[in-house]
């Protein structure tokens, strides 16, 4: 029975890792109505107990959307959805990429509690001013949705296209191309903001890294607002935070060996280094550029799904 209660949920409810992609919730009621039209006669409660067995809890509102919908939100999601299973049951490699917020380097304080003697805390600094000498930390990150690890990559001037793109080949070189030596194509699953479909210098530097790495890359991106929902924000970022939580970032060798050491009971590793290229800002691209880029764009929502041919 949990099989078919399974089928149900999958894919329209949000927590489960093993789902490449969930977002809703059903009602014990509406579920029970569903199974019966699978000629299962159950009652709520019955249900309940069986979604409480598998993991799963109500879940109350949480407020991390931007903005209004787009009518088609719900189809993205479907669409994403169907791509990742694709790309994953032919053993193709499936990232999801994001930039987590810059963090100050310096002995700053930081959000969360560890075990101290008592009335023995760390000591920081009383207002958490940027340190120009140290700098900031710009932590850019993949997550291999087949593998459980992830790639972070520290920035430490610009956040950039093509700061994205370099992380992206990275952990290619790093740790992809060693667990999917028979890759000929990679999807990538992104938000709408600094890896914007609208932006061109982006689709110029994953151009050049699909002629580099000789892969044909495909690109989903979340509908508007609904950025919380790509894997990485509940799969590597969570447990970043949660593994450096009161611990000062004093400086990037604090950093890397922090998310170095970050792992989770189900497996979760995580490598990371630091890139110092320096990454210009403001670079322009012309439509003329952007047309000898060859992005082929898919018949659903071409502006948000499009993939680069090798």
């Amino acid at each position: 029975m949990r099989q078919e209660l399974d089928a149900l949920v999958d894919p329209v409810t949000r927590g489960d890792p093993e789902s490449p992609l969930r977002w809703t919730c059903k009602s014990l009621r509406n579920l029970t109505e569903e199974w019966k039209h699978h000629q299962i006669d159950v009652c709520p409660n019955v249900v309940r107990n069986l979604l409480h067995a598998m993991g799963y809890g109500l879940q109350a509102n949480r407020k991390t959307r931007e903005g209004t919908d787009h009518p088609d939100r719900n189809a993205q999601f479907e669409y994403i959805n169907a791509q990742v299973k694709e790309f994953l049951n032919a053993r193709q490699p499936v990232i999801s990429v994001d930039t987590k917020k810059k963090e100050n380097l310096g002995n700053d304080g930081n959000k969360g509690r560890e075990y101290h003697p008592k009335k023995s805390p760390l000591e920081t600094n009383r207002h958490d001013f940027p340190n120009k000498e140290l700098g900031k930390a710009i932590p850019y990150s993949v997550y291999d949705l087949a593998k459980n690890e992830g790639w972070v990559s520290i920035g430490i001037n610009h956040d950039t296209a093509q700061f994205a793109a370099n992380s992206i080949r990275r952990w290619w070189l790093e740790m992809g191309q060693h667990r999917f030596p028979e890759a000929t194509r990679l999807l990538i699953t992104a938000d709408g903001g600094g890896n914007s479909h609208r932006t061109k210098l982006w689709k110029v530097a994953l151009r050049e890294l699909s002629n580099d790495l000789q892969l044909d890359i495909t690109v989903c991106h979340f509908p508007p607002g609904t950025s919380k929902w790509n894997k990485i924000e509940h799969r590597l970022f969570s447990f970043i935070s949660q593994n450096w939580r009161g611990q000062p970032l004093y400086d990037l060798a604090t950093i890397v060996s922090l998310i170095s050491h970050t792992t989770t009971s189900q497996g979760l590793q995580v490598r990371c280094a630091v890139d110092d290229t320096p990454y210009k800002k403001g670079i322009q691209v012309s439509n003329a550029e952007l047309e000898a880029v060859g992005v082929k764009k898919h018949d659903f929502h071409g502006n948000w799904n499009y993939t680069f041919n090798k």
